[in-house]
């Protein structure tokens, strides 16, 4: 008699395995089996076996289940919508190899369910070694395959290439993340089959089953959402609750009445938050003088309203103090209203806010009001109804006090919304055609896969245009872009003069993750794969069950980690959307330009004030 351990994809139990009966039969008994070992009695112990956990950790891996995840390592190489740094690629890979180890694990006991003869020894022996050279063979095809696949995108974004020992890197946390993943569904399930055994001593036995499978998966949702989704929310929003009461070096509170912050304000200069004093502080946009140097004429001080999630304690205070502010500072008088949602952390995009002032010689107003301490990343989970409110309700109020001002006294209104800022915008009309009616003009800037009224237009594309870069009824009111030019594409629009100006412009780069994200690229292929093809799409990349969900998810972390122009950065390209929706008389392409330049300069000094602070 031989002692042998039972290594199968089931629990470990080790069994007295007569002489004559060769080892690797027990490679391939069932996990029925392995489970009525289990529930024996340890005879040195006297304690049932399925309490020990050794297993988790011993047992052998399933041959289905290792080429399920070769299968999907290889996968998980191939490009999507941005470069991925090395820990982004390592997570994605390592998700990838435990879904491919256990759709293969099931594979494998399903085949084995119907198929019950045994394979010789001699063809396991082949199929194994068959698997190692494939892994050796076909992994290290696909990560050079994916290097360079990974060095095209990086190329066409002007990014640094990732280097040799980058790889190694990849598969290292790829085993990492993997071996992880996979002690954790051990856990879980030997959890499971514990349960059903010590029911089974007091139930019948499929009874037991449905009772044990309910109350695990209660307990790990209960754990991964009570504990650690919310553990993880609380302590993020702690952090950037302290961080959200600093103030950057270089902002100090404004001297001016014209700005929150400042001097007969109604909203205290402490309670703005840091993005609120970067965008009402000194050195928080353009001067007068500043203004008039662009334009080369006389030029007014623009009016920037902002209230803080600390100026008062619900929306609806909040949305007061910012009407108090627009009539405390004259708002209603300038030509230009700007009604700006927020991202998660109170952001509004410096780029957009500089460039409509310099567009019309500081005759404007604009208003921004905070709503979270979050990043838009998590806000968007946690708070995207409070992204909502706070556009519906701060565009309706400016809305309804202009319309109770005579026609020919009232200000052009314009509303703006980046990211999540342009969800909270969309919310706040039922339908495009409703916007077209309750404002002049909307700058809608990297929507969200979650944007109600852009997935409505795109749906409703004309033939023939893509759906990443979408025509609707000709561009007579709606236009989209995928860069600037798009906007005045002879090809995509009719001139100016048949057109008219443009009502409602979303510029969203050709591959932004946040905006073609979507629930159902799990299993289904994107419109945005079919056709023509973006301009910064690799020609390898291609939609693949489940792999690209996981690899589209994984790029939405680091979207903002490429240059402007790619991913969800968009820099000075927001310039030409403004143009198009608000240009005064006499504009000219060369102003354009000008303008452009002027914005990636004041960006510039914005990065090295930054690094300045950090270093």
């Amino acid at each position: 008699m031989n002692a042998t351990t039972e290594i199968d994809d089931g629990v470990a139990t080790d069994d007295v395995v007569p002489d004559d009966q060769p080892a690797s039969e027990i490679d391939s008994s069932s996990d029925a089996d392995a489970d009525a070992d289990a529930a024996s009695e340890d005879a040195e112990t006297g304690r049932p076996r399925f309490w020990r956990t050794r297993w988790v950790f011993t047992r052998r891996l399933c041959f289905g289940g290792l080429a399920g995840a070769l299968v999907f390592f290889c996968l998980s190489m191939t490009p999507s919508l941005v470069p991925r740094a090395v820990l982004m690629q390592g997570v994605v890979s390592g998700v990838a190899v435990a879904i491919g180890y256990g759709f293969g694990s099931m594979l494998s006991a399903g085949i084995r369910k119907v198929i019950k003869r045994e394979p010789s020894a001699t063809l396991k022996s082949r199929a194994w070694w068959i698997l190692a050279g494939s892994t050796l063979v076909m992994g290290g095809l696909y990560l050079y395959f994916g290097s360079a696949w990974q060095e095209d995108i990086r190329r066409n974004m002007e990014m640094e290439q990732l280097r040799a020992y980058d790889w190694v890197s990849v598969v290292i946390l790829t085993a990492i993340v993997a071996g992880i993943l996979l002690v954790v569904s051990r856990l879980i399930r030997g959890a499971t089959k514990a349960l059903i055994r010590f029911g089974d001593r007091f139930m019948p036995h499929s009874l037991t089953v449905n009772i044990s499978i309910v109350v695990v998966a209660l307990l790990v949702v209960g754990f991964a959402q009570g504990v650690l989704f919310n553990g993880m929310v609380s302590a993020i929003n702690s952090t950037y609750s302290l961080s959200d009461r600093d103030t950057n070096p270089w902002i100090s509170q404004p001297t001016s009445e014209l700005r929150s912050g400042g001097p007969n304000s109604v909203v205290e200069w402490d309670t703005l938050g840091t993005k609120g004093r970067d965008f009402t502080g000194n050195c928080g946009g353009p001067t007068v003088e500043q203004i008039q140097e662009f334009t080369g004429e006389t030029a007014t001080e623009p009016i920037r309203i902002y209230v803080g999630l600390k100026s008062a304690d619900d929306i609806r205070d909040r949305v007061d103090l910012a009407m108090q502010e627009l009539e405390r500072t004259g708002a209603f008088e300038r030509s230009v209203i700007v009604v700006n949602t927020t991202t998660g952390t109170g952001w509004v995009d410096e780029n957009v806010v500089d460039s409509i002032e310099f567009l019309h010689g500081g005759d404007t107003a604009q208003v921004a009001m905070q709503y979270s301490y979050l990043p838009s990343w998590v806000s968007f989970l946690v708070d995207l109804s409070k992204a909502s409110e706070t556009g519906e309700q701060l565009i309706t109020a400016v809305r309804d006090r202009i319309s109770q001002m005579a026609p020919d006294d009232r200000p052009t209104l314009l509303v703006f919304g980046e990211s999540l800022g342009s969800y909270g915008t969309e919310a706040a009309f039922t339908s495009p055609e409703n916007m077209l009616a309750n404002v002049d003009r909307a700058l809608l800037v990297g929507p969200t896969f979650a944007n109600e009224l852009h997935a409505e237009l795109t749906s409703e594309r004309d033939d023939g245009s893509p759906a990443w870069r979408p025509v609707v009824d000709g561009g007579e009111s709606f236009r989209f872009a995928v860069a600037p030019e798009d906007l005045t594409d002879p090809q995509m629009y009719a001139a100016d003069t048949e057109r008219g100006p443009a009502r409602l412009v979303s510029p969203h780069n050709s591959w932004d993750p946040i905006t073609y994200f979507r629930p159902d690229l799990l299993l289904s292929k994107p419109d945005c794969l079919t056709g023509a093809r973006a301009p910064d799409d690799s020609d390898e990349m291609d939609w693949r069950p489940v792999v690209s969900f996981f690899q589209v998810a994984a790029d939405m972390a680091f979207s903002k980690g490429v240059p402007a122009g790619h991913g969800h950065r968009y820099g000075s390209n927001v310039v030409e959307g403004w143009v198009q929706l608000s240009a005064p008389d006499g504009w000219t392409t060369d102003d354009t330009e000008a303008l452009r330049t002027l914005i990636d300069q004041r960006a510039e000094e914005r990065d090295q004030r930054k690094e300045a602070a950090a270093g």
